[in-house]
């Protein structure tokens, strides 16, 4: 029997747990979709990047997509730019991926790193203008675009000397190493100086740019009219911006079709660091409003449009799904539990039905654990499934243990699609 002849891929952030014991909200969560995908089924483990490394979900979504994180990835920056339309001029600028922060000026600590993610996105833009176009020494620059809430992208130049993205994060909740950035569990929660990761000028002198916008950055907004209306009404100010995972690279991908021979691809997915992984892969992207917090808003519009990138005859469809990654965050057992259910009833369920499950594969995973006990990301392997009607087999359901106690792992990410798509027999 010739295998399946399109794939649509599911990746669920954040939905992968730590069974300490015996039971993780995936698990317990009613999830009548993903058992019907189970009844045909194959499953496993996989670690995200490796072993060792709990990753950031730009990392991990590339390797999952098949791309060797070692050979093509440049850092979060250069993705999260590219996912918002900024182009890099490579050796004289730095992306950052950025976050507004609140802190407290005369002592540096960090109130919350995300503004309690009570700031909304037009307050963002407001607060990004009044720090785009920042002069930085002499001949430096900074250039600020907020995103989505307290999200933004900062790209620092320098118009005549040369800079390097190898420089520490400033946000002391991720650790740089290389071009990766790891969680770190129980951060000193105090605003570092940025320091060079290499013994270059271009680094040093990156670090003493990126030192100076960041102060600068604190005299600004800490009396922005935006802040000063929010502290009136009881909300912490978005006083500060924290830099983290430096590229100066745009990222550069073979397209997505070399990796399973699978054309033309499409991408669903709602935040600027996906978005810019899809641009960089080749694949079409399905704009979807940016994530409400609302689920049963949200989920039909990505159904909406992962059902119009199907019928529009895309073989290979890579679709991004928020939700149990905040409360895993939250130390949420409970709410990570009904953002799964929700994920099953509005959109696995009702995906299912709308399309033809003898001739797609469906491939169901998660871009790394995010253990509601650690409210961090983990290195845990998590799980994964690979559903076809021309499967015999059946784990019986779709979680942690189950996948666990198969056997099958997959020591690296990016060998996951090649495998199964193996293992299936892929018509290509």
């Amino acid at each position: 029997m010739p295998g399946p002849k399109r794939i649509v891929l599911l990746i669920l952030d954040g939905a992968a747990d730590r069974p300490d014991n015996g039971e993780t909200p995936l698990s317990s969560a009613s999830t009548p979709g993903l058992d019907t995908l189970a009844r045909h089924a194959i499953c496993g483990v996989h670690y995200p990047v490796g072993k060792g490394v709990a990753p950031e979900s730009d990392l991990a979504t590339l390797s999952i997509l098949g791309y060797n994180p070692e050979e093509y990835y440049t850092g979060r920056g250069p993705l999260e730019a590219l996912g918002v339309g900024l182009e890099i001029r490579e050796g004289y600028e730095v992306a950052f991926r950025a976050n507004f922060a609140t802190v407290d000026p005369s002592t540096r600590r960090i109130i919350d790193r995300r503004v309690a993610r009570s700031l909304t996105s037009p307050e963002a833009k407001e607060l990004a203008k009044a720090l785009d176009g920042m002069r930085l020494g002499s001949t430096g620059y900074a250039r600020v675009k907020a995103t989505i809430g307290h999200r933004a992208v900062v790209i620092i130049g320098d118009r005549e000397h040369k800079l390097s993205a190898m420089v520490s994060n400033i946000d002391p909740a991720y650790e740089r190493r290389g071009l990766i950035s790891v969680a770190v569990r129980n951060p000193e929660m105090v605003l570092p100086r940025c320091k060079p990761l290499l013994s270059s000028k271009e680094a040093e002198y990156t670090c003493k740019l990126v030192d100076e916008f960041v102060e600068k950055a604190i005299e600004i907004l800490d009396n922005h009219p935006v802040n000063l209306e929010r502290a009136k009404r009881g909300l912490l100010k978005a006083n500060a911006i924290l830099l983290r995972d430096a590229g100066e690279k745009p990222p550069r991908l073979p397209p997505i079709a070399s990796v399973l021979g699978l054309s033309p691809a499409a991408a669903i997915a709602e935040m600027p660091v996906e978005i810019g992984i899809a641009v960089a892969a080749g694949m079409k992207y399905y704009s979807v409003p940016p994530p409400t917090g609302n689920h049963e808003r949200d989920l039909p519009v990505r159904l909406e449009a992962t059902i119009k990138a199907y019928r529009d005859g895309h073989r290979f469809i890579y679709v991004h799904l928020k939700g149990p990654d905040e409360p895993g965050h939250d130390g949420d057992f409970e709410g990570k539990k009904r953002a799964i259910e929700l994920i099953d009833k509005l959109f696995i369920q009702p995906l299912i039905e709308l399309i033809d499950l003898n001739e797609t594969a469906v491939i169901v995973t998660s871009d790394h654990a995010t253990p509601w006990r650690v409210r961090a990301h983990a290195d845990d392997p998590v799980p994964w499934m690979a559903s076809w009607k021309g499967l015999s087999t059946s784990p019986g359901r779709f979680d942690e243990q189950t996948c666990l106690a198969t056997g099958r792992t997959v020591e690296y990410g990016w060998q996951l699609l090649r495998s199964i798509a193996k293992e299936l027999g892929v018509t290509q």
